[in-house]
């Protein structure tokens, strides 16, 4: 049964907002703060209410200081530099220099909606001085955003899939709810898409990455099945960003296909070696600091024969990297765990002491590019490259795990969705993960996405409440 506030078909909104999680419930505010009368249509049930947004723990942003939740200075230079790298330059400068700019001391936007922070982590994130962590994490954060939405005025409809989005004019923007028996249709001066990706669309992955989509993992919510996004493609939204592009990284294989959320991460890669079901190595495990980089594991495993990889350590680096929520499968030698893995113990032997044998000694330092590195061996090692040579020895199994897809909608600064005219829709907005590939043509940043949706969630709100006020 539905908890939410009665929602009726017939009532006249000024803001439709589709979608549940954290770039919707940020435009939903901002709209409702603007004067406009706003239903957000969550298509989970209350229980599963905020999207993706309910498994992050934290978000980036620029800050000229340090302050108790952040060790130092981020300035708007070394985002860009940043996100520069991890994208390869396949990003909307414009849009987003945007986000970057109005992430300025975002902090204080959100407490001042419910949100709380806690003091800087550590460990091997190397995030304390560029995000600020969640209190309670993503699910608090979205408790907070629906009491604060309540408070504000906001009706939420849960169990509310939308169907159908028509937009015959510039005067009203249409969306159906449900099918058969239990459908409705709701209209409004305007409307924002803040409905999240297609991750969880098994078939559709497939359709750009063949029988392998079958062996992804999607560590966020089943509800984001691009249902809106297919809709609005067909309807003449022009697209941006490649299928085939996504936030993507490594998972525990023993995690479950739908809903992990982040604690089914592993952040061991950088101190071991990466190997697949042929016991050898394909990429450099240690290429750049881990919240840049750990976001392409996901791709490159995806790449392997059934999907799968193995991440070898030894006991000298067990403690340094976050605990993983499966234990790790243990042995007192390589070919030992090598079998209970079930690879080929004499390969993965030999793996093991070619690569030994091409590491350079150095000094190693678990918190910056360190000079540890192997020489004559491909692939290389560029960092924190040890030995395995200090049993009890220890092996995760990998998966891809898909956080969200980069194929979305077309949008310029005033959040509004381009059509294939080039030109935008008045009255049609777009925020979060729907309209990501603007700026993530590929590789991720941690923290990112939460930003993102906050800075576009809030443009969209605004601008969609504008253009319904000034058009009654």
């Amino acid at each position: 049964m539905s908890r939410s506030p009665s929602a009726s078909a017939s009532s006249r909104y000024d803001v439709l907002v589709v979608g549940g999680g954290n770039a919707a419930l940020c435009a939903a505010m901002t709209a409702a703060r603007a004067g406009a009368r706003v239903l957000l249509l969550e298509s989970a049930p209350f229980e599963f209410r905020g999207g993706n947004s309910r498994h992050t723990r934290n978000l980036r942003y620029v800050h000229d200081a340090a302050t108790d939740y952040l060790t130092g200075r981020y300035d708007e230079a070394e985002y860009w530099s940043d996100l520069l790298r991890v994208t390869g330059g396949k990003t909307d400068e414009l849009l987003a220099r945007l986000v970057i700019r109005q992430s300025r001391d975002l902090h204080k936007w959100i407490e001042h909606h419910g949100g709380r922070f806690q003091p800087p982590l550590r460990g091997t994130l190397h995030l304390a001085r560029t995000n600020a962590f969640f209190f309670g994490g993503g699910k608090a954060l979205m408790n907070a955003y629906y009491r604060t939405a309540k408070t504000l005025g906001v009706t939420v409809l849960y169990d509310a899939e939308v169907t159908d989005v028509r937009f015959l004019d510039d005067s009203n923007i249409t969306v159906d709810v449900g099918t058969g028996e239990t459908a409705r249709s709701f209209q409004a001066r305007a409307a924002v898409v803040a409905s999240g990706g297609y991750q969880a669309n098994i078939s559709w992955l497939a359709e750009h990455w063949g029988p392998a989509a079958e062996n992804f993992i999607i560590r966020g919510t089943p509800y984001d099945t691009g249902r809106v996004l297919r809709v609005l493609l067909d309807r003449g939204v022009r697209d941006v960003g490649e299928p085939d592009q996504c936030h993507a990284l490594a998972v525990d294989a023993r995690a479950p296909k739908f809903d992990g959320g982040i604690v089914t991460r592993l952040d061991c890669i950088p101190f071991g070696i990466v190997v697949n079901r042929e016991s050898r190595r394909f990429a450099d495990e240690g290429e750049d600091i881990w919240p840049r980089r750990y976001a392409v594991w996901g791709r490159l495993i995806a790449r392997q024969p059934e999907q799968t990889a193995y991440c070898l350590i030894d006991s000298k680096v067990a403690d340094q990297f976050m605990p993983s929520v499966f234990p790790p499968i243990t042995a007192n030698t390589i070919e030992e765990l090598a079998q209970r893995l079930e690879l080929d113990p004499y390969v993965t032997a030999r793996t093991v002491a070619e690569f030994n044998a091409a590491v350079r000694p150095g000094t190693f330092d678990p918190t910056s590019l360190d000079d540890c590195h192997t020489d004559g061996i491909a692939p290389a090692k560029s960092h924190w490259a040890l030995p395995l040579d200090t049993p009890p020895f220890a092996g995760y199994p990998l998966r891809p795990g898909i956080t969200f897809t980069y194929l979305g909608v077309a949008v310029n600064e005033h959040a509004q969705v381009i059509m294939q005219d080039d030109m935008p829709r008045p009255n049609l907005f777009a925020a979060g993960e729907i309209m990501a590939g603007n700026i993530l043509g590929q590789g991720y940043v941690g923290g990112l996405g939460l930003t993102l949706g906050t800075v576009f969630g809030r443009i969209a709100g605004h601008a969609a409440a504008q253009y319904a006020l000034d058009n009654h």
